[in-house]
C-alpha cells in the first residue's frame, strides 16, 4: 500500500546516512593489566597513532546546541490539547518524573550535567509538529519524546537532516532500523501477531472468525500488518478489515455504528482494535448498544485507558495487548522503583500506562546520553553514535531490554503480554499472560 512504501523509501533514505558503529570507549592501555611504563622509559607516540587510538580518555563534552556545558536539554514533541492529550499528558509526566530523579538524586547524567525537557504541544497533528518542531530544534540536543506514528513519519526526515535523534513514542516495527530514532519496546506488529496467536492457542477459540477495525493512518497499518502476519502463518483469513478516520483536530465525532455493522455483517467473532485511547470508549458504546452482537475485542496498546475498567462491555469482552506485567507487581526488578520515582515526583499521577512508557523513554536515553558523555561528545552526531556504541537497552524486567548497536543489528523484545480489565487493580488492568512469543515471531522481518 501506499503508506508502506512511503516508510520504506524513508527506512532506505535514512541508511543512506547510517554511521558506522565504533568500539566501546576502553579506558585503560592495550595491555589490559601491564603497568605503564616508568617515567625514564621513552613513548612511542608514532606507535599509538598508527591505530588512530591513542588510548587516551576523552575530555569533557564541548558546548553545542542544546547543550550550555552544564544542563541538556532535550525536545518533547507531545500532544497536551486535543483528544490524544489524555495519552501525551501521562506520558510526558513518566519523561519528566526519571530525570527529575536523575537530577535530584544521580546529580545528573553522569552525575554532573542535569537535564531540562523543552515541551511543545502538537495536538497530535503532523503540520502543527513540524512547526513546533522547527521552532525548537536548535535549542536540544535531541528529543526524547515524539507522540504518534503519522507525528514521526513526518518528522523523519527532518531528523535525519538535522542529525537529530528523536525517541517515538509509538511502536512502528519500521523505527528498528532507523539510525536517528531511539526505538524502545516491542513492536506494535509484534504485539499484534502475539496476541492473535495467543487467542487461537486457546482451545476454545479454534476456528472463531477473526476481523480487524483500525484507523486510517499509518498507525492503523501497523496493528493490520501484524494480524496479516499471524493470519498467514496459522492460515486463518480475516474475514473484515474495518476503518474509521484517525483522530485530528478536524476530524467529526466519531461514533462507529457503520463500523459495527459492518463488523457484525461479517461474523466477526474477534476484532483486533488499532485505535487511540480516544476512541475506545465510543467503540464500547456502539457494541453495548448493539444488543445481540458481542465480539472478542483485542485493543493494540494505545487503546486503553484505566477508567475503562469500569465499563461492563470493556469487562466482560476485551483484551490488552501490550508488554510487561501488572502495575505493582514486585517481582519484576524495576517495578519497586517506578512505584517510587512516580510517588515522589509525580505524586498526583494515578497509575497509567502510559506514564510507564515515558518512564522507560527516558530510562533509554539516560543509558545514550551516559556514553554520549563517556565517549566525549553531546553533539548531535555524537548521540547518534553513542545508540550505535550502546550494545543493549535495559529496563530492568519493565520491559523487553532491546539489543543496540548500529541500526541494522538492533533486535527488538518479541514477547508480549496480554491484560484484561479489572477495576480493582491499578492501571485497571490484570495480567492474563506473561511474554508470550508466537513461534513464528522470529521470522518477521523488521524494515
Amino acid at each position: 500500500m501506499d503508506k508502506r512504501w512511503r516508510r520504506l523509501l524513508a527506512a532506505f533514505l535514512a541508511s543512506m546516512l547510517l554511521l558506522g558503529a565504533c568500539g566501546g570507549r576502553d579506558d585503560d592501555n592495550d595491555n589490559g593489566d601491564a603497568a605503564p611504563p616508568a617515567d625514564d622509559t621513552p613513548t612511542d607516540t608514532a606507535d599509538d597513532d598508527d591505530d588512530g587510538n591513542d588510548d587516551e580518555p576523552p575530555g569533557d563534552p564541548e558546548p553545542g546546541p542544546g547543550f550550555d556545558g552544564e544542563t541538556i536539554r532535550l525536545g518533547v514533541l507531545t500532544p497536551t490539547s486535543g483528544v490524544v492529550a489524555i495519552i501525551g499528558e501521562p506520558l510526558t509526566a513518566g519523561n519528566q518524573a526519571y530525570f527529575d530523579y536523575v537530577n535530584e538524586e544521580l546529580g545528573g547524567i553522569a552525575g554532573q550535567y542535569r537535564v531540562e525537557l523543552v515541551i511543545e504541544d502538537t495536538a497530535y497533528d503532523p503540520s502543527t509538529a513540524t512547526q513546533r518542531y522547527a521552532a525548537v530544534r536548535d535549542d536540544v540536543v535531541a528529543f526524547v519524546q515524539i507522540l504518534g506514528t503519522p507525528v514521526v513519519n513526518a518528522l523523519l526526515a527532518d531528523l535525519i537532516d538535522d542529525d537529530l535523534v528523536g525517541g517515538p513514542a509509538t511502536l512502528d516495527s519500521a523505527w528498528v532500523r532507523q539510525p536517528n530514532l531511539m526505538a524502545i519496546g516491542g513492536p506494535y506488529q509484534t504485539q499484534a501477531f502475539n496476541a492473535i496467536d495467543w487467542w487461537y492457542s486457546q482451545d476454545e477459540n479454534e476456528g472463531t472468525v477473526l476481523c480487524t477495525l483500525a484507523s486510517d493512518d499509518e498507525y492503523g497499518d501497523t496493528g493490520v500488518e501484524g494480524v496479516e502476519f499471524a493470519a498467514d502463518n496459522l492460515g486463518i483469513d480475516i474475514a473484515v478489515q474495518a476503518e474509521f478516520p484517525a483522530p485530528s483536530p478536524t476530524r467529526a465525532a466519531q461514533t462507529f455504528e457503520s463500523q459495527i455493522s459492518q463488523l457484525q455483517g461479517g461474523g466477526c467473532e474477534v476484532i483486533f482494535f488499532v485505535a487511540t485511547a480516544s476512541d475506545t470508549g465510543q467503540v464500547a458504546t456502539a457494541l453495548s448498544e448493539n444488543t445481540g452482537y458481542n465480539p472478542t475485542v483485542i485493543g493494540q496498546s494505545p487503546s486503553w485507558l484505566g477508567p475503562f475498567a469500569g465499563i461492563p462491555y470493556l469487562q466482560e469482552n476485551f483484551y490488552l495487548a501490550s508488554e510487561g506485567a501488572e502495575y505493582g507487581d514486585e517481582s519484576v526488578p524495576g517495578m519497586a522503583e517506578l512505584v517510587r520515582i512516580k510517588d515522589t515526583y509525580a505524586p498526583d499521577q494515578a497509575p497509567d500506562l502510559y506514564f510507564n512508557f515515558g518512564y522507560l523513554q527516558a530510562m533509554a536515553m539516560t543509558q545514550i546520553l551516559e556514553q554520549a558523555v563517556a565517549n566525549g561528545d553531546l553533539s548531535r552526531e555524537g548521540i547518534i553514535q553513542a545508540m550505535a556504541d550502546v550494545d543493549e537497552l535495559t529496563f530492568d524486567g519493565l520491559s523487553g531490554d532491546y539489543g543496540y548497536g548500529p541500526a541494522e543489528d538492533r533486535v527488538p523484545p518479541l514477547v508480549s503480554s496480554i491484560f484484561r480489565p479489572n477495576p480493582d487493580v491499578p492501571m485497571g488492568l490484570e495480567a492474563v499472560e506473561r511474554d508470550w512469543e508466537a513461534p513464528f515471531a522470529g521470522d518477521y522481518v523488521y524494515e
